[in-house]
């Protein structure tokens, strides 16, 4: 079940009947049959992060939402496995014909929910999204690290620094610093789940073109985990972000609304982006 878009404050988020914050950003005008495009947050983070990318996207109906246990949905009880980010992705959706462009865990989710039975998602754009089950992926500790991952708070601060960096820790207010540890519980919980199990997607069974994002100074697993997935997905496109690293959705929202763009005109049959070499 989705919300009639019509009854949604635009740009306002509000309480999906899924429980989710979802925000719809609906343009003032809209062709029908246009789809819905909705963009998936990664790990510790929050959908507020695109708002960079949502502004350069004013003439499409772009969603964004928080995933369960982080920030608007912190009320709900963090997702017992990866299928039930999967359940949301696609209650978000409803039974609209959707883009879903993903962020790192985010892609995780995009990917698998185009692969779902009965899915609407007629195209998927997926930025580095991890793939611990591969032999090449490093795999460090929950929190980072640290001696142990049994305080979630604190798991969430070493991911943070490790990921985005200690200085970045260091430049948030004591305000901000307490929300990421509160998402600390949402944290632990996914990343041992996709960590623990085994592949959450099957490339070789999407049947939606598919565009893998990656920055050229992104880490070595992240570069090759979109060169192996794109060497197994049958409609793969490997687009390059110049600069970049693995937070391209903050560092170069001009680049990542083209890649959301690009996958918008896939969905309508659109000719590829020109490929680079995997």
């Amino acid at each position: 079940m989705v919300a009639d878009p019509s009854a949604w404050q635009a740009g306002a988020t509000m309480e999906h009947p899924s429980g989710l914050a979802v925000t719809e950003h609906v343009p003032p005008t809209r062709r029908r049959g246009d789809p819905v495009v909705v963009l998936v947050h990664g790990s510790l983070d929050r959908g507020g992060s695109f708002a960079r990318v949502v502004r350069r996207l004013d003439d499409l109906h772009v969603v964004t939402y928080d995933r369960r246990g982080y920030q608007g949905s912190r009320h709900l009880p963090p997702a017992r496995g990866f299928g039930d980010h999967v359940d949301d992705l696609l209650a978000v959706v409803g039974d609209r014909p959707a883009v879903v462009v993903g962020h790192s865990y985010g892609a995780d989710i995009a990917l698998a929910g185009a692969a779902a039975p009965g899915s609407t998602i007629e195209a998927v754009a997926a930025y580095e999204p991890p793939l611990p089950w591969l032999g090449f992926w490093t795999r460090p500790s929950v929190g980072g690290g640290g001696p142990s991952d049994d305080d979630p708070a604190a798991a969430a601060e070493r991911f943070f620094r490790r990921v985005v960096g200690p200085d970045a820790w260091e430049r948030l207010s004591d305000a901000a610093r307490e929300e990421r540890r509160a998402d600390g519980p949402a944290l632990v919980t996914e990343l041992q789940a996709l960590r623990s199990g085994g592949p959450v997607v099957d490339p070789a069974a999407l049947s939606v073109p598919v565009l893998y994002g990656r920055g050229e100074r992104s880490r070595h697993h992240h570069r090759r985990g979109v060169a192996w997935l794109a060497g197994h997905t049958p409609d793969a496109t490997v687009v390059e972000f110049p600069g970049a690293s693995h937070g391209a959705h903050l560092t170069h929202p001009d680049a990542f609304a083209d890649f959301v763009r690009q996958a918008v005109l896939r969905a309508s049959g659109a000719a590829p982006a020109q490929e680079v070499p995997a």
